[in-house]
């Protein structure tokens, strides 16, 4: 399915007034368990630092901006670019940042992660389902190292092999039709990580068998409906009413146990140094 014109209509729509903004960041938030995990990360990442040192994130391939804005207001003494490809997303970002508390400490640019020319260094970098949508991943991974501070932080989340991007068979088309690949095996996105000069110090799989249900559930029977017909809209409220519920209790399930396997998976790196 083409995944992006869907989202780029949610984006719009929310993005016509701040207070819509803020709902639709807090629904992303809520409904992706992506999301759990890597909120789960800065926790731990973020408890290693004293909250009087300033910190630089770099929020590559930002998106709408939803982690860039999440990590300014939850962390004061965060300073967060944010960057990414397209202008729009970038210019909407932008506009809703402007007229919030943390417009002074959050910037948004364009760039290119496999040719980054925004400048470091920096103390935390997350990719957050990023690296699926480049062909030149290592690229990524060296310029990632390269802007990164000795002894800061990668948080990597991507689909894992074992069913990310909703391939369960070979030859299988991938649900998302934007992804270059399907996935990474653990073994196969430490060794990249390994490869660019970055040591990986705690890698989970998410998306287990309750999270992989609550995807479907909250994201991707939504999302089909909504590429087969705009009615889809007015019935969603309904939907979410009978479903979010339950789709949220499979979520806390999949974050409180530990996923021998998943369709996602979640990689902390380190720079070696101090």
């Amino acid at each position: 399915m083409r995944y992006d014109p869907v989202k780029d209509r949610l984006g719009r729509f929310f993005g016509r007034h701040p207070l819509l903004q803020r709902l639709f960041f807090a629904l992303l938030h809520l409904i992706f368990l992506r999301s759990w995990y890597v909120r789960r990360a800065l926790r731990r990442i973020f408890a290693r630092w004293p909250t009087d040192r300033r910190v630089r994130v770099l929020d590559a391939g930002t998106g709408f901006g939803q982690y860039a804005y999440y990590v300014a207001r939850r962390y004061p003494q965060a300073e967060v670019v944010g960057v990414d490809l397209k202008t729009d997303y970038l210019e909407q970002a932008r506009r809703f940042v402007a007229r919030t508390p943390v417009a002074d400490r959050v910037r948004f640019l364009q760039d290119d992660l496999t040719r980054l020319q925004t400048e470091g260094p920096f103390d935390l970098i997350l990719a957050v389902d990023v690296l699926e949508h480049i062909e030149d991943d290592l690229a990524v991974l060296r310029n990632f190292a390269r802007v990164l501070r000795p002894g800061g932080y990668v948080i990597i989340n991507t689909p894992s092999d074992q069913g990310g991007s909703d391939v369960h068979a070979p030859g299988q088309q991938s649900f998302i039709d934007e992804h270059v690949r399907e996935g990474y095996s653990r073994e196969l996105l430490e060794a990249r990580l390994g490869e660019a000069g970055l040591e990986p110090v705690e890698s989970h799989y998410s998306y287990g068998a309750a999270g992989a249900l609550a995807w479907r559930l909250l994201i991707k029977y939504p999302m089909l409906g909504l590429q087969r017909s705009t009615l889809v809209y007015l019935v969603l409220p309904v939907y979410y009413l009978v479903v979010l519920p339950v789709g949220l209790m499979l979520n806390a399930l999949d974050v409180v146990k530990q996923n021998r396997s998943g369709t996602g998976l979640l990689v902390v790196a380190r720079k070696p140094g101090s």
